[in-house]
């Protein structure tokens, strides 16, 4: 497994929505209230989004370290400014 299939697998919603529903089962299985697991599974999904949108900043940066700063990087469409 490489760096780009592991990135790919922290980046899955369906990843991060399995975590917040196990989470939040355990929170109600060992007593805690729905809305104390209803803020936990929020927290989760927040903190899942924030992850995947840091990697694909930090893949885009990268492509475009690699392919210079004035070109788009390669198999990237163009953009219109």
């Amino acid at each position: 497994m490489n760096k780009t299939d592991i990135i790919r697998k922290l980046t899955s919603r369906k990843l991060w929505v399995a975590i917040a529903a196990f989470v939040s089962g355990l929170i109600l299985a060992f007593g805690g209230s729905e809305s104390v697991a209803s803020t936990v599974s929020g927290v989760i999904l927040q903190a899942a989004a924030v992850i995947g949108y840091l990697f694909a900043e930090g893949l885009t940066d990268a492509a475009h370290s690699v392919a210079g700063s004035d070109e788009t990087p390669p198999d990237t469409p163009e953009r219109d400014n």
